[in-house]
């Protein structure tokens, strides 16, 4: 009888806290990003200057969501800005989807921002798969940026709905926005723009929050549960490379098919093993044949940049890295607060916020609403801010494409006078010619970030600090 009323009062603490946390990370604050017109933007790999052609001009700053820019080069890359920005997909919190698997949880609010980030990294990683990095959203200049009044009253509702059912033990109606739907399509000029809607929907419903969702918070938080995470949990950075690795090996969706995923082992990069993930086999037990650069990789690499901060060294090497297009942005942000970072300015990084709470979206639904998104409000952060553990991701469309990623960043990664060490590195072979899991069971080989509770002490983040 006892430990009745003691579950019966966890599960009301439970939905007092999820209650808290949707009208906490539904108060969007009206705040402007500034940008310098003197120094150029980068936004995953595209280099913009904001600079009007008129050098003698006194503004100095912008915001790309109000900027009365001239109609010139500056103007018109102000735009495009704009237009890149609005058109990679945003994962936020959500509330009020199905339970998640293990627990009576209906949102990811308060916990769930590091597996947003990787999903929107892995969105990116699809985008590039699918449609390019010169894709661009046609109504991402119509997105609104984020309004106060609106949204706070809102949330001010979902509280109330949301205390009530929880004292009520039932699930509250949503007053809040709605969001409408797009009108009819118009005619398409051309079939493969439409085509590029159709796979930019279905890219965000592989993503969406329900059981039956491909790479959604669903099947991330299931596959989570064989490492020992739960909903509720703190996930790292470098448990979310794995995660996710393991949603798009085992997605069953065709179309998912062509692409696979690829984690780093203790910061190395094993080319043998790359080009096997590029190589898939054609069924025949053993006498199975390969078929040549038949699936893209995605390349996820944990690594950590500094002791307790990061080391300003390395400053210089997430510039280059996001510098390229073929990077698909890095995962991380500050201590227990998540982001994804997609590009940056001088010294302040350019990232995407999930610390946002937004209203469930059925992404079954033929012609679901796709505005929430897009997020039409980018953010600015100081390196020095910059939380040292993180994972990076690359997108490689075949053998030849990962050889030039390779030799590429051998470049980038030659350590300067000032570094000890390159945060990671390349090595020829596979990674089991190293014998590094040999002494390893079958669990851990999978699951290589599970550590011991034994030498949990001895860990910081998701790695071991040598």
């Amino acid at each position: 009888m006892e430990n009745k009323g003691t579950d019966e009062v966890e599960k009301l603490k439970t939905k007092f806290l999820s209650a808290w946390h949707n009208v906490k990370y539904s108060w969007a604050l009206k705040s402007k990003t500034y940008f310098s017109r003197n120094s150029p933007v980068f936004l995953l790999g595209k280099c913009y200057h904001f600079k009007a052609d008129d050098e003698d001009s006194p503004t100095e700053s912008c915001s790309t969501e109000v900027c009365d820019a001239p109609p010139a080069t500056g103007g018109d890359d102000v735009e495009a800005f704009r237009r890149d920005f609005a058109s990679r997909v945003w994962l936020t919190y959500r509330e009020e989807f199905p339970a998640l698997p293990g627990s009576s949880l209906t949102s990811d609010c308060g916990w769930g921002c590091m597996l947003r980030a990787g999903q929107m990294m892995l969105a990116q990683a699809l985008i590039l798969h699918f449609l390019g990095r010169d894709w661009m959203w046609s109504e991402a200049l119509a997105l609104q940026p984020l309004d106060t009044e609106t949204w706070t009253t809102s949330a001010a509702k979902r509280l109330v709905a949301s205390l009530e059912a929880s004292l009520q033990g039932e699930r509250p109606s949503d007053p809040g926005p709605m969001l409408h739907a797009p009108g009819a399509p118009g005619r398409v000029e051309e079939a493969d723009i439409h085509q590029r809607e159709v796979y930019h929907r279905t890219l965000v419903s592989w993503l969406g929050d329900s059981p039956q969702a491909q790479l959604g918070v669903h099947r991330l938080v299931e596959l989570g549960l064989v490492s020992g995470k739960r909903a509720g949990d703190w996930y790292g950075p470098a448990v979310v490379a794995h995660i996710l690795r393991k949603a798009v090996e085992e997605a069953t969706d065709p179309g998912l098919s062509g692409i696979t995923a690829y984690v780093s082992q203790d910061c190395t990069v094993y080319s043998a093993d790359v080009i096997d993930s590029h190589q898939s086999c054609v069924a025949g037990g053993t006498d199975a044949l390969p078929l040549t650069d038949s699936r893209a990789v995605i390349i996820f690499i944990p690594v950590r940049l500094g002791g307790e901060k990061t080391n300003p060294e390395y400053f210089s090497f997430v510039k280059s890295i996001l510098s390229l297009e073929y990077c698909i942005g890095i995962i991380g942000g500050k201590p227990k607060q998540a982001c994804y970072f997609v590009g940056f300015q001088d010294d302040s990084l350019i990232y995407m916020d999930p610390h946002y709470c937004q209203s469930f979206v059925d992404v079954s639904t033929n012609h679901f609403p796709l505005q929430s998104y897009h997020c039409p409000s980018p953010k600015k952060m100081p390196f020095s801010k910059m939380d040292p553990s993180c994972t990076i991701g690359f997108y490689s469309r075949s053998v030849q494409d990962y050889q030039t990623i390779s030799h590429e960043l051998s470049k980038v990664l030659l350590p300067s006078a000032n570094e000890k060490y390159p945060a990671f590195t390349f090595m020829q072979g596979h990674g089991r010619d190293y014998n590094l899991s040999a002494e390893l069971t079958p669990e851990k080989r999978e699951w290589p970030f599970i550590r011991d509770p034994q030498r949990a002490a001895a860990t910081a983040g998701d790695f071991v600090l040598l």
